[in-house]
């Protein structure tokens, strides 16, 4: 049985305790050619990051001279763990910044919450180091496309970190689904019913907690005051830093369906749910249906909470229906149930494989040395992440105008670019020695403007159940050099989504494989088309 991606979020400190000590602490690098040795500069030392290094630490050729949190108690605990793994203590800092200017760092692992993902992931590229990034690529479809770009523009190797792509059980699978063994799949099934995920209470905002960096923190989200959910782990379900279960377990699952049913877009997206359980302060639905209509056939995810008891009695899992059989995967392994009135095929069952995380690093490791693709490179991580966003856009959107407008709103003037058809909204530069230069983006102010520009902001977004047209008048105050409404030293309000649209308005843009840049969406009223 492979680890369980529950026990790796929930007691991450047992995760790292847990994995092999592969090597000696105090020497175990020295018997790496100095020349062989790849150094990993941590950013987001919680849980997962904690986890994912570990992780980089089973490969004899990896060190760790730098990390960075916001907060001191996580700093503490990923120092303990470098000291124990590699004999020596790392440097902390706060600021992102500070890890990515460094010439004694060739690889940035990138475990922040997800509002933080994608300018660490540019300002990397731009600085020639190669990034891990954790699942979901960013929080927005908008900067998911802006870190593509910036791997395209600056050649870096990129992996998100969805390890199903490395496991073996998921791509035994997958080559049984594609062979045509099941027949014509008609029916594709993705669920998540998580019962170890209960009600968080609604407590009262409060001071943040000694030795953290609240307004670091934030970055480009808006400016509200500490409370304790909002925080480590269940920030995932608030709007303004996350897409809730949907972006979290949601990539995992949408991941491997697409891989095995190939790059298609969705011509409709529907969605519902709600609160339909809890009565915490929560914002992302404890229970959502999305249902993805592909040309040739139909997606149905779904998750719920605190009820473990999913589609064929499984707490998670996937099933792919054809014509002669049904295939279902989840962590014990996969299995095929042949069509009662069909004789063409046998039952099967195959075992699960082992934990698919250090093969997953393995491969991005390797990709480093000999600079191609990873499995899970960012054009296929933008994909699915955008898959996962569409369906969290027709949940949102489901009793607004179909082209997203509000009272007032004009119809936006086609042509021009958006903040998604650069790499960066403004111009950056970083020079290795030294600090950022090229704008005002080395002070904190002008940083979250920057962030909150790659977001695709407008002054009339300040709802995340609206977004508005790339190229429209109110849009275009955001999406150009720099958003000249904000006040210097001010934090501009921000939407939760946003749409990448090259070189014109939403509504025309094409669909790339090499983009993945959303085509026609017009949302309905609880559905959205593409």
């Amino acid at each position: 049985m492979s680890m369980t991606r529950r026990g790796f979020l929930r007691d991450s400190s047992v995760v790292v305790a847990g994995m092999p000590l592969l090597f000696g602490a105090a020497g175990a690098l020295g018997e790496v050619p100095a020349s062989e040795r790849v150094r990993v500069g941590l950013i987001g030392c919680g849980g997962m990051g904690r986890g994912d290094l570990a992780t980089f630490f089973m490969n004899p050729e990896t060190e760790c001279p730098v990390i960075c949190d916001v907060d001191d108690a996580m700093l503490e605990g990923t120092v303990k763990l470098v000291e124990e793994r590699r004999g020596r203590a790392p440097e902390t800092v706060k600021d992102f910044r500070r890890v990515i200017e460094r010439e004694d760092v060739d690889v940035l692992l990138v475990a922040t919450p997800d509002h933080w993902h994608a300018l660490p992931t540019i300002y990397g590229c731009q600085a020639g180091k190669d990034v891990y990034v954790e699942k979901p690529l960013a929080p927005t479809i908008q900067e998911g496309r802006a870190m593509v770009r910036a791997m395209q523009r600056h050649n870096r190797v990129v992996q998100m970190g969805t390890q199903w792509r490395s496991g073996k059980q998921f791509k035994d699978a997958v080559e049984i689904i594609q062979s045509g063994h099941l027949g014509k799949i008609r029916v594709v099934r993705a669920w998540a019913y998580l019962d170890w995920l209960n009600d968080i209470g609604n407590p009262e905002d409060c001071d943040p907690p000694a030795g953290v960096d609240y307004d670091m923190w934030l970055g480009p989200t808006p400016k509200r005051p500490f409370n304790p959910n909002r925080f480590h782990f269940n920030f995932r379900w608030f709007w303004d830093y996350a897409g809730g279960l949907m972006t979290d377990w949601g990539v995992h699952l949408l991941n491997v369906c697409l891989w095995a049913m190939g790059p298609e877009t969705p011509r409709r997206v529907s969605s519902s749910g709600g609160m339909h359980a809890l009565r915490d302060n929560r914002e992302t639905p404890d229970t959502q249906i999305t249902v993805y209509d592909f040309p040739d056939y139909s997606l149905i995810y779904e998750h719920s909470v605190g009820i473990r008891h999913g589609p064929n009695g499984k707490e998670h899992g996937m099933s792919f229906t054809g014509s002669e059989g049904t295939l279902t995967i989840d962590d014990s392994g996969w299995w095929v149930e042949p069509e009662p009135s069909r004789k063409s095929i046998e039952a099967y069952r195959a075992e699960a494989s082992s934990d698919p995380r250090p093969a997953h690093v393995r491969n991005f490791l390797d990709c480093v040395k000999t600079r191609e693709q990873p499995v899970e490179h960012l054009e296929l991580g933008h994909f699915v992440s955008t898959v996962a966003h569409l369906g969290n856009l027709a949940f949102l959107n489901g009793e607004r105008d179909p082209l997203g407008r509000r009272d007032g709103d004009g119809e936006g003037q086609p042509g021009g670019e958006c903040a998604g058809a650069s790499e960066l909204p403004c111009t950056v530069g970083i020079a290795v020695r030294g600090r950022l230069t090229g704008c005002d983006c080395d002070d904190r102010a002008g940083l979250f403007r920057c962030a909150a520009a790659l977001r695709g902001v407008s002054s009339a977004m300040r709802s995340h159940t609206h977004w508005t047209r790339c190229g429209s008048a109110r849009a275009t105050s955001w999406v150009g050099s720099r958003p000249s409404s904000v006040e210097a030293g001010s934090r501009p309000q921000t939407s939760m989504f946003g749409i990448g649209c090259p070189g014109g308005s939403i509504w025309s843009t094409p669909w790339s494989p090499r983009s993945w840049s959303p085509p026609l969406m017009l949302v309905g009223t609880s559905s959205l088309s593409v």
